[in-house]
């Protein structure tokens, strides 16, 4: 098996408020995205990638002295594809959780939003384990929102998706009662859309640290804290200088930052 070593000839560090760069050129950072969760990644009819978090992967390549090379893979196969050094990070909203740092290891969170229900407008059950219970729950497989449903709802029926999208796609087509997702993305990639128009969150902000995490952060292999450091600084760095501001914006009417 073919192995190199890990090059960041872009040696980053915090000095003073800012961040120094030694770079001058470095090989691509390829990196790991789904392409399937809007709007934070989304691919569009002409193949091209867009959303928040394929704008955070450029900016922070950017100040690593580094050209992006975005690779697409299927949310559940992430972290082995990472592992066998299909990319050397993922940038895909996945959250920094204690299961997942046995596995990988994570930079300092780029956001942080919490999880809600969505429903049909006007549904005859509360989003509460008695309300939900017999109902069919819908998330998408692998993913903390499954981690939270199994735990604050075991009487509901949970159908598990390969994507968010086909979440979606079920709960308007009524063959699920509800779904369980990030509030961002249920607001942005379905309430605001046509297809979302007959319905609403259900309940308030769901918060869980033993499922979601700290906020959602950007994975890399174990043993390359080099690497982990530098991206950490990246961030901290578009956030000081109002490039993470500005990406924001584009996206969401508030900073999903987060405390």
């Amino acid at each position: 098996m073919l192995k190199r070593s890990l090059l960041i000839v872009a040696t980053v560090a915090f000095a003073g408020l800012g961040l120094v760069s030694t770079a001058t050129a470095a090989d691509p950072l390829r990196v790991g995205i789904e392409g399937a969760y809007p709007p934070f990644s989304v691919k569009n009819a002409d193949g091209s990638l867009t959303g928040f978090d394929i704008d955070i992967a450029n900016a922070v390549c950017e100040k690593l002295g580094r050209e992006c090379e975005l690779v697409e893979q299927d949310w559940d196969g992430m972290i082995p594809a990472l592992k066998a050094r299909k990319f050397d990070a993922i940038i895909a909203s996945m959250s920094i959780t204690e299961e997942r740092k046995r596995q990988i290891d994570f930079s300092a969170k780029y956001y942080s939003t919490p999880a809600k229900l969505v429903a049909a407008k006007g549904a005859d059950f509360e989003g509460t384990p008695d309300g939900l219970s017999g109902k069919r729950l819908g998330v998408q497989r692998g993913t903390t929102h499954q981690c939270y449903a199994e735990k604050a709802f075991p009487d509901a029926e949970l159908v598990l998706y390969g994507t968010q999208e086909d979440v979606f796609r079920d709960l308007e087509l009524g063959r699920i009662d509800a779904q369980l997702s990030d509030s961002l993305v249920a607001q942005e990639g379905f309430l605001s859309t046509d297809a979302g128009s007959g319905y609403d969150f259900i309940g308030g902000d769901l918060n869980d640290l033993e499922c979601f995490g700290e906020g959602a952060g950007i994975a890399v292999r174990k043993g390359e804290e080099e690497l982990r450091d530098a991206l950490s600084a990246a961030i901290v760095a578009i956030r000081e200088d109002g490039t993470y501001e500005a990406i924001n914006a584009q996206y969401f009417p508030f900073d999903i930052y987060g405390e």
